[in-house]
């Protein structure tokens, strides 16, 4: 994870022509497929459901990984691991024993996240550092796409930039990320970035144009 890895956010995605935009976003170099998976009840929303999971992860042979914003994830993980996810995110307010929930991804030979909501401080996650491979800090109240970011998060950021080379995870940031903050922040030391409509969906130029000139920045 030296480059920027750029991560599609595919609930922002064409459901219409969803085969098209896989293979489109696939071929431009995107690295990493997001999947937010809400359940209605720890976020106001519902997306993304196992079809949909299932059919994108049957076009691309790239990682995909599964956001779960749901209550009690830890019920949760053989069903994305066996559908093929190779990141699992969860947020540590929904589980109740969330480190064996970490535990049980870990085992399951899949790097482990703990996504941070926009209220929840780095101290109160600090112990769940030491079983995460990726730690996602979320720039917007999590369950809607097309937010404003929520700039009291860079300090947050820089927070989790200084203790990355201690407890050896990666950092990833999703919500409201536009390429003036992709320039900015990959010079901070975020690795990845979850992109929606703010930089990547709905634009005139090409996939390919937006993902390597982003990957250009680091």
């Amino acid at each position: 994870m030296s480059e920027i890895l750029i991560c599609p956010s595919m609930m922002c995605a064409k459901f219409g022509n969803l085969h098209d935009e896989v293979k489109e976003l696939d071929e431009a170099g995107a690295d990493v497929f997001h999947m937010d998976i809400m359940d209605g009840q720890f976020v106001p929303n519902f997306a993304m459901g196992i079809q949909d999971y299932e059919y994108i992860r049957s076009v691309t042979d790239k990682k995909m990984d599964a956001h779960l914003m749901i209550m009690n994830p830890g019920n949760y993980i053989d069903l994305f691991a066996d559908l093929g996810a190779n990141i699992i995110y969860i947020h540590p307010e929904a589980d109740l024993h969330p480190t064996r929930t970490l535990a049980k991804i870990k085992d399951r030979g899949i790097l482990a996240g703990i996504a941070i909501n926009p209220g929840t401080s780095v101290e109160s996650v600090k112990e769940l550092l030491y079983l995460a491979d990726v730690v996602m800090v979320m720039s917007v109240n999590p369950g809607f796409a097309g937010q404003k970011y929520l700039p009291f998060i860079d300090n947050k950021i820089h927070e989790l930039v200084d203790l990355k080379a201690n407890y050896q995870f990666k950092l990833s940031i999703d919500g409201a990320i536009s390429e003036e903050r992709i320039k900015t922040l990959s010079k901070v030391g975020v690795d990845a970035f979850i992109l929606g409509t703010s930089a990547l969906f709905g634009k005139d130029a090409s996939y390919k144009e937006l993902i390597q000139k982003y990957k250009s920045f680091k």
